[in-house]
This record gives structure tokens, sequence and C-alpha cells, in this order.
């Protein structure tokens, strides 16, 4: 490797963790209605407020050997292990687009979809804002990638979302209202056909999830499950790959 990439990887890197760090804010502080701007950081033990040297990424953790400078409590190992992979997902990201305007744009998708996985676990909803974000980013992406017309995008908009919300009204808490507008925003990010396999690789992954649950009996058939994190799972799954995939199935039947 050398030298230029390593100092455009540590770059990277650098930059990912801090759009990482804000992140874990958004996390912390929407499910609590909290401003994610006005308010100073401050230990959630002690209430002490954080100094800005103590807040720098993956570093700080480090070097304060993952605990409060003033009262020595533990900080949670979550915004250490998120701060690590927003550096990783920028460099994936990279790798995967190159010097382009789809590596950024990917990779705060990433960071959106991350929030929407650790709130809705949390909280199993899936807040407004986060889906209005996505909207803004996939209004983007049609500058960005114009191969994907605009009436593809709009079938999208309805291809999954469409049977979630019907499904919803026949059966009532089928599908919760976050992942119903997540999955519109996901069809016109993806346009119709990667959306459908995002929908594919977010309820294989939730089914498997589930059947491990049940046979360990630690959720009973009644009980529901985030939904949220598996869907966001597919949708970076099929950006990344989706177009790889679904040639990959057609050519297993020659089609």
């Amino acid at each position: 490797m050398s030298g230029a990439l390593v100092i455009i990887s540590v770059y990277l890197f650098l930059v990912g963790s801090c759009v990482a760090s804000f992140i874990n804010v958004v996390i912390d502080r929407v499910p609590q209605g909290k401003s994610i701007v006005s308010d100073r950081s401050h230990c959630d033990a002690c209430q002490h407020p954080i100094k800005a040297y103590d807040l720098i990424p993956v570093i700080s953790y480090i070097l304060l050997r993952g605990k409060c400078r003033y009262c020595k409590q533990k900080i949670g190992l979550q915004s250490f292990i998120i701060e690590c992979l927003g550096g990783l997902m920028m460099l994936f990201c990279f790798y995967r687009f190159g010097v382009s305007w789809m590596t950024p744009l990917s990779f705060l998708i990433f960071m959106i979809l991350l929030a929407v996985t650790m709130i809705d676990f949390d909280t199993m909803t899936i807040p407004n804002g986060l889906v209005i974000s996505l909207f803004v980013l996939a209004v983007l992406h049609c500058f960005i990638w114009p191969e994907l017309d605009l009436l593809t995008r709009v079938i999208g908009m309805v291809s999954v979302s469409g049977i979630m919300l019907a499904m919803t009204l026949m059966i009532p808490d089928s599908f919760g209202g976050g992942d119903i507008k997540l999955m519109a925003v996901s069809g016109f990010l993806l346009g119709w056909a990667n959306n459908l396999l995002a929908a594919f690789i977010g309820i294989l992954i939730a089914g498997v999830y589930a059947i491990y649950l049940l046979m360990t009996k630690k959720n009973s058939r009644k009980d529901h499950i985030a939904f949220g994190p598996y869907l966001s799972v597919g949708i970076f799954m099929a950006l990344l790959y989706g177009n790889d995939i679904i040639r990959l199935y057609l050519s297993l039947f020659h089609l």
C-alpha cells in the first residue's frame, strides 16, 4: 500500500468516525425528544459536561480507557463500536465506489440506516426525521445515478410499501407505520426491482432471527420484533450490490 493511499485511508476513517459520533448523539437524544445540536454532551452518570478534547472519536475512548474522566464510571461500549464502524464503512464505501459522489452518499445512507436500526431496536419506532433525511438523500441519488429513471423510482415507492399497508389494514399491526414509510423512501432510492430485493433480504434475515427466538423460547408467537433493522440491512445491500445479485439470480435460469 502506497503512502498516499495510507494517508487517504486514515483521513477517510477519521471523517467516517466523526460522522458516526454525531449519529451516536442522534441515537441517544432523538428518542428522548432532546435537541441534537444545542445541548452540551455530558456524562450520564455524574452529569459533568464533557470537554472537547474528550470527544475525539475513537481516540478519546481509548485514552480514557472507556471511563469518564471525572467520575470514572464506565462509558458504554456502543458509542465506541459505532464510531469504529463509521470509519470502517467510509473506507468500505470508498472501496466500493471509488472517487465519486456515490461514496459519501452511500456512507450517509448507511449512517441514517444505522440510526434507524439502533433506535428501532431500543424503542420499536422509526423517527420521521430519519425517514425524511433518507428521502433527501434519495432525491440527491436521482442526480448522481440518472440511469434509474423517475418512473421506476415512483413505482418503487409503492412496490413494497403498498403491500405492507394493505396487509396492515387487513391484519392490524402487521407492520409499523415507520416500516411502511421506510420502504416507500427505499423504493424511490432503489427503484422497484432493488426495493423488492431489499424487502426479501430483510424478511429473510428477520425470519431466521424470529425462528431462533422461538426455538430458544426468548419470544412467543404473539411478540413483535423490530423490523426496521432487517429492512435497513436489505436496503443497504441492495444499494451496493442489488444489480449484481439480481443478475446472478437471473443467470441461474439463463434469463
